[in-house]
């Protein structure tokens, strides 16, 4: 189900007039309910993946926080990262990796593998998989408690809003508001609802009327000259940055009108005066996810000139193919 589509022009205003209508303590079942139903309109069967990160993780949490010794802690880290990146190379990474194997070993002859069911990509799944690790990497820190509820938990990796194009929320900023269901408040609507109409207008006026000189130049490279490429590619730029921002703008207003704040995921990043900057500004959710769950862990710029190189590296190689699984995406 598409923000842009007319079954979310139906779907969310039934949510929201059933949300307010319902009492305190039937919200967050019926909002983990609804997020549930979202997510399986694309495929009711990956929602089953959706579920297993969940329980998962919970368990993971719950285990770290009542783990007497370090190394115990880690030992329920290391096993929640290993079964959840291996669930996201499986269905990412795997048709890619066999492909480049398949490649590699066609031009020194060597033995092709044979991959004989090709996995299709779950919806969203590196986006989820990312805020929950996120989570669990907070309890092992102590930034915050394990949570005990697993239905609350279920609704922080599920929330329909920000489910399937971000923002990649922090569970010390959505956690607590999962769990004090919001009352009906006309600002809230207000606001939400001018988000949510900014960013309609940058997807289906904006992202999606650039989209057909961008198709039409690239579809065709070949009959055009360099001016009109150059004007593609800058076009490109825009309806990249439009159809991205437009999900994040309309996720922030969609979960506003029920009453939570979601993080800004953009800032106008092409304004910015280096890159260093650039990099502040845009996705910034995934941006400050790698920072503080990879780069810094890394151990940053701490560790010496040729250690930070590696360390930016490494994570933009990550962010590359977070990204995509195609070989221009470890290029970039």
């Amino acid at each position: 189900m598409l923000f842009n589509s007319l079954n979310y022009l139906l779907f969310f205003p039934i949510v929201v007039a059933l949300y307010f209508f319902l009492p305190p303590r039937a919200k967050r079942g019926f909002l983990l309910a609804a997020s549930l139903f979202f997510y399986s309109c694309w495929n009711v069967k990956y929602t089953l993946l959706m579920v297993l990160s969940i329980v998962i993780t919970f368990v993971t949490g719950i285990g770290v926080e009542d783990a007497k010794e370090e190394r115990r802690k880690k030992t329920f880290v290391f096993f929640c990262f290993l079964i959840n990146l291996g669930i996201l190379f499986l269905f990412k990474y795997a048709n890619f990796t066999v492909d480049t194997y398949n490649r590699l070993a066609g031009l020194f002859n060597g033995t092709t593998l044979d991959l004989s069911f090709r996995f299709l990509l779950p919806v969203g799944i590196s986006f989820y998989t990312f805020q929950a690790l996120g989570y669990t990497v907070d309890v092992y820190r102590g930034d915050l408690k394990a949570e005990r509820n697993l239905l609350d938990y279920a609704l922080f990796v599920s929330f329909f809003p920000q489910l399937v194009a971000g923002p990649i929320e922090r569970s010390t900023n959505l956690l607590p508001q999962i769990k004090k269901p919001a009352t009906f408040s006309y600002e809230n609507m207000v606001h939400g609802f001018v988000y949510m109409c900014w960013g309609f207008f940058l997807k289906l006026v904006l992202a999606d009327r650039v989209a057909i000189l961008v198709n039409e130049v690239f579809n065709d490279s070949g009959s055009y000259g360099g001016l009109m490429l150059l004007v593609g590619a800058i076009f490109f730029t825009i309806q990249i940055y439009c159809d991205f921002y437009s999900y994040s703008v309309i996720a922030k207003g969609s979960a506003k009108v029920l009453g939570i704040d979601l993080m800004d995921n953009f800032k106008e990043p092409l304004l910015a005066a280096s890159i260093g900057e650039f990099w502040r500004r845009w996705h910034i959710s995934l941006s400050t996810w790698f920072r503080d769950y990879l780069y810094i862990p890394l151990g940053g710029s701490r560790k010496g000139r040729p250690r930070h190189l590696f360390n930016l590296m490494a994570v933009f190689m990550v962010s590359g193919l977070w990204h995509g699984a195609a070989m221009h995406f470890v290029l970039w």
